[in-house]
């Protein structure tokens, strides 16, 4: 086993532990009961996958699918949702806030001349811990969480970046990917902090729980890689019909097309078509989002448009050569049949039937 492959697996798997933890962290603060620390016990899966990996792959990823980012979900989004959920019973302002940070500059500034004057280094790095907890304790909490939320989408995309790569997928092919997740994080982000940033929509639990529900389905795209990788089927008997054939040739442009059609463009373009049809909601970013989806899905079936015509062109195309070639075969069939007609007949000529052949002896 390679020891940057090694590295690679452990140091990015790490960061997703670390991560969720901060996030049960805050959960735990927020909510003041303890009982929350038992989300961290996800971290469990993390590191059981984590092992496997190690010892069946060498450390390295799977074909079309990173459980190690499965996981990571599974670790987090309960952690943004209890976060979310929570968020509409706070009030954060910003005066209150900029004095707790004050106080607690000043409490920092205190422990460490106290620190240096009567007790050693390890007392003061213990006490400069203590108050750096305290002082991000008191940052208001609309700020954590969508300090959580960007951190989140950040390591998505880095911790892909980092893990190691299996054989199925090269560096090119995950540059590709890479790229796309960065426009769809951005994309996803938008979509959480805008439409959850709205007054009407804080006094709604359910709409509340409607959009995390579709954030975290959008979320189900990130540990897949069909979007640069091709099926390549065999050329065998099921691949001859025409949707095995279409989805063969074009499996990362449908998978692409699909993601947009029905994880992310469409259902974020229906539920801010709901705001604003049916609970009234509007403000400029959220008609200017809306409409951003609506050109996405409309170029998207634009696109899938396109290749069904290109497909069927070329079928038709390969149907006129079999055709064009088709008067030969009756030729050739005719022709063997001629030949075989006259084997017989020669058969025929020199072994006469049975009856004929003993009139013939009888006769001489």
């Amino acid at each position: 086993m390679e020891l940057m492959v090694l590295l690679n697996a452990l140091v990015t798997r790490l960061l997703f532990v670390l991560h969720s933890l901060i996030g049960v962290w805050r959960v735990t603060a927020v909510k003041k009961e303890p009982k929350y620390w038992l989300l961290a016990l996800l971290n469990l899966l993390l590191c059981l996958e984590t092992g496997l990996t190690l010892k069946f792959k060498q450390g390295r990823g799977y074909k079309w699918f990173s459980p190690a980012i499965f996981l990571y979900l599974i670790c987090t989004v309960p952690s943004l949702w209890l976060l979310e959920i929570h968020h509409g019973t706070q009030y954060c302002g910003n005066e209150h806030g900029a004095v707790q940070v004050n106080v607690s500059n000043q409490d920092f500034n205190q422990s460490r001349d106290s620190s240096h004057g009567s007790e050693g280094t390890d007392h003061h790095i213990i006490q400069t811990a203590k108050v750096f907890v305290n002082q991000l304790s008191t940052i208001c909490e609309t700020v954590w969480t969508l300090a959580l939320h960007q951190t989140f989408l950040l390591l998505l995309v880095v911790g892909r970046w980092l893990l190691p790569i299996g054989m199925e997928i090269t560096r090119d092919q995950l540059s590709q990917l890479l790229l796309m997740f960065v426009g769809t994080a951005a994309d996803i982000l938008e979509f959480a902090s805008e439409t959850l940033d709205i007054e009407d929509v804080r006094k709604n639990y359910a709409l509340i729980n409607a959009i995390l529900a579709v954030w975290t389905w959008s979320m189900l795209q990130f540990p897949l890689d069909l979007a640069v990788q091709h099926i390549g089927c065999k050329p065998t008997a099921s691949t001859k019909r025409i949707p095995s054939l279409l989805l063969c040739r074009y499996s990362a442009e449908l998978w692409n097309i699909g993601v947009s059609l029905f994880i992310q463009d469409g259902p974020f373009f229906i539920v801010r078509s709901i705001l604003m049809g049916h609970f009234r909601i509007f403000n400029q970013m959220l008609v200017f989002f809306t409409a951003k989806n609506i050109l996405v899905v409309t170029l998207q079936l634009y696109r899938l448009a396109v290749i069904t015509l290109d497909f069927r062109a070329t079928i038709l195309q390969k149907s006129r050569k079999e055709v064009s070639c088709c008067p030969c075969k009756p030729y050739e069939a005719s022709t063997h049949a001629t030949a075989d007609q006259d084997t017989e007949m020669k058969e025929f000529v020199a072994f006469p039937p049975k009856g004929e052949s003993q009139a013939l002896s009888e006769d001489q």
